[in-house]
């Protein structure tokens, strides 16, 4: 794939046999693509805690952690679907922002104002230097598609890297169906 087709808000879909652990089947989100290197947030690997169990101060609300990635697991980010409702957010696609004003986000969440499904938080993020994600692409390790806001507040993390290659139909449907350990007896 030609460096101009990797763009910010799109999915990074890996290939069913990619091997590392941190991405076999992860659907990522590319939030940033530039010269400089990529930055995104594996969608599909949650993990078995609770934002509120995470962070300090942090008011009662049940919604899950999910792995961003291997790449600074010492912090929190969160993409989400408010919008202009929390200052400083960038968009990343239609209806799905990234980050903003945390003092607000934690008053907005603590008077209800804010849902687990309107926001998912991920711990790390996935990086890649300059040229890093071009080279990976035209090796084969991922396919993209465009990013549909349902895929992160409506879809079971569990299944997305299935229900997304099922999306783009035909032969990516039949990758879908693939088991994910197989061997050969």
């Amino acid at each position: 794939m030609r460096e101009n087709h990797i763009r910010s808000g799109h999915l990074l879909i890996a290939e069913p046999f990619m091997v590392d652990p941190h991405f076999k089947r992860s659907v990522i989100l590319l939030c940033e693509h530039a010269q400089e290197g990529s930055l995104g947030f594996i969608l599909n690997k949650s993990l078995d805690m609770k934002v509120d169990e995470l962070i300090a101060d942090f008011p009662n609300f049940d919604a899950l952690v999910y792995f961003g990635g291997p790449v600074q697991t010492d912090t929190i980010h969160y993409i989400h679907n408010l919008g202009d409702l929390l200052e400083d957010s960038q968009k990343i696609a239609k209806g799905v922002y990234w980050g903003g004003d945390f003092e607000k986000l934690k008053f907005l969440i603590s008077t209800k104002m804010i849902e687990p499904h309107n926001i998912r938080f991920f711990v790390g993020y996935s990086g890649w230097s300059e040229g890093q994600l071009v080279e990976e692409m035209a090796y084969g390790s991922w396919m993209m598609d465009k990013m549909d806001a349902n895929y992160l507040f409506r879809n079971q993390a569990k299944g997305l890297w299935r229900d997304v290659l099922e999306n783009k139909g035909d032969t990516y449907s039949v990758i879908a169906q693939m088991p994910d350990g197989w061997s050969w007896n």
